[in-house]
């Protein structure tokens, strides 16, 4: 499995925080920064992007992607997102207000846009992956997902959480388990803020990682910008049960 990280990261733009995975190449796990980060020739590879959950910096770039590649019904883009994530995308994004209903565009036979829902822990194909939605602890119903390579290895994405237990258990079962890549977004003197936003610090992923019985790389995402230099001081410098490893945008990982 191939994993090239589009968004989200420090590395060398570190004002950019949208969340974007491109996973062997067609299948976006979020979408917060796609068309940002491909080319047209490369988003036109895209066939189907997975929802976690439905915050602006995991949503952003889904209009634009429409624009630029299926906005004249030739084909059709795949969103597979839960029901909570669903009502929401469609009531505040395909709306008509703050952006044309490309779920109904150019007609409902063969619209630019098809909105697919999955359900939580229940395991469906893309491909040659099998992904499981494993819901976590976040401020809007958010899944993490379990990406599983027919033949070969898995991947577990936690999303944007909190302190939360079914991930761990889910990591903990997995035979091929082969990466975590696991959320952190404030230094821990800003923990107050960081248990409000259901995000973790650096204190709260050490206690979080007590949880893992196993040892597998784990990779970080998601560090806020403002206070990057300050996290990745912080993270040199906790004891952490196993090494934490930050996610470098624009690169491509192989699990």
């Amino acid at each position: 499995m191939e994993w090239r990280i589009l968004g989200s990261f420090g590395g060398s733009s570190p004002a950019c925080r949208m969340t974007s995975f491109l996973v062997d190449g067609t299948l976006a796990l979020d979408a917060g920064s796609l068309t940002q980060a491909l080319t047209v020739p490369e988003q036109e590879r895209v066939s189907r992007i997975v929802l976690s959950h439905s915050h602006l910096d995991h949503v952003a770039s889904i209009p634009f992607l429409v624009e630029n590649v299926f906005a004249d019904g030739a084909k059709t883009l795949e969103i597979l997102l839960t029901p909570e994530v669903h009502d929401t995308v469609k009531r505040h994004l395909f709306n008509n207000d703050l952006w044309p209903d490309f779920t109904r565009i150019p007609s409902q036979l063969a619209p630019a846009v098809k909105l697919v829902q999955m359900l939580p822990r229940v395991p469906f194909a893309v491909g040659h992956l099998t992904l499981t939605p494993i819901p976590v602890n976040h401020t809007v119903p958010t899944c993490g997902f379990l990406v599983e390579e027919q033949g070969g290895g898995a991947v577990l994405f936690t999303s944007d959480t909190g302190p939360t237990q079914e991930v761990w258990e889910a990591a903990n079962r997995c035979p091929n388990l082969r990466a975590l890549i696991v959320e952190v977004s404030f230094p821990s003197r800003l923990q107050r803020i960081a248990d409000l936003s259901l995000h973790l610090t650096p204190q709260t992923l050490a206690q979080e990682l007590q949880k893992l019985s196993r040892q597998v790389p784990v990779y970080l995402y998601h560090l806020k910008p403002r206070y990057l230099e300050e996290l990745r001081q912080e993270l040199s410098t906790t004891p952490f049960p196993q090494p934490v490893v930050e996610l470098q945008q624009g690169e491509t990982y192989r699990f």
